[in-house]
């Protein structure tokens, strides 16, 4: 739920939701699609990758709508995404030809195409084996200290040791952490 508040994907019964000071829930629909568009990535649980298209034609789906980059500068840049993820040699391999850890990788790649500000993670080690799970943790960590924001949702607690901060919601309710850091303004 926290994830399809913060996404977009649903709106909040009470209260607003701030992405780069635009109250979220306020938004119509072409808005919100447009937001989605250009600043969030999503990695969901199951992948959502289309069963039809390639490794590399999953990455540059979101490039598409996004309509700035040639064709050619889509495949590049998606090449790149798969190679960051090791996953430049199965770039042709559609989904049922991959692993489920290597469908997971393809999804975090594709995450990033339009170059989000944030990206939002749903048990993003959920399928992977402990050593690729690692990896792609590593891989999340690395892109954070770069400036990528990423908020994930999981039940892995191994996950929270690649974190900076780390928040625990219990039926609804933060009961651990805080979203965001207190501030006084004078």
């Amino acid at each position: 739920t926290l994830l399809n508040l913060i996404g977009g994907l649903d709106y909040p019964s009470k209260g607003k939701i701030y992405l780069d000071g635009i109250n979220i829930a306020a938004l119509n629909e072409n808005q919100l699609a447009d937001l989605r568009r250009d600043k969030i990535g999503y990695v969901f649980q199951f992948y959502n990758l289309l069963p039809l298209l390639t490794a590399i034609e999953n990455v540059m789906i979101p490039m598409h709508f996004q309509g700035k980059l040639s064709k050619r500068a889509k495949r590049m840049k998606a090449m790149e995404l798969l190679r960051l993820v090791k996953l430049d040699d199965r770039a042709d391999h559609t989904p049922s030809e991959l692993s489920g850890g290597e469908q997971q990788r393809v999804a975090i790649a594709r995450a990033f195409a339009n170059n989000p500000r944030i990206v939002l993670l749903d048990e993003p080690t959920g399928d992977l084996d402990s050593k690729t799970g690692i990896e792609i943790l590593n891989l999340l960590r690395d892109l954070n200290r770069k400036g990528a924001t990423f908020i994930s949702a999981t039940h892995d607690a191994a996950v929270s040791e690649y974190t900076s901060r780390v928040v625990h919601v219990l039926d609804g309710k933060i009961v651990k952490g805080f979203l965001w850091e207190p501030t006084t303004y004078t």
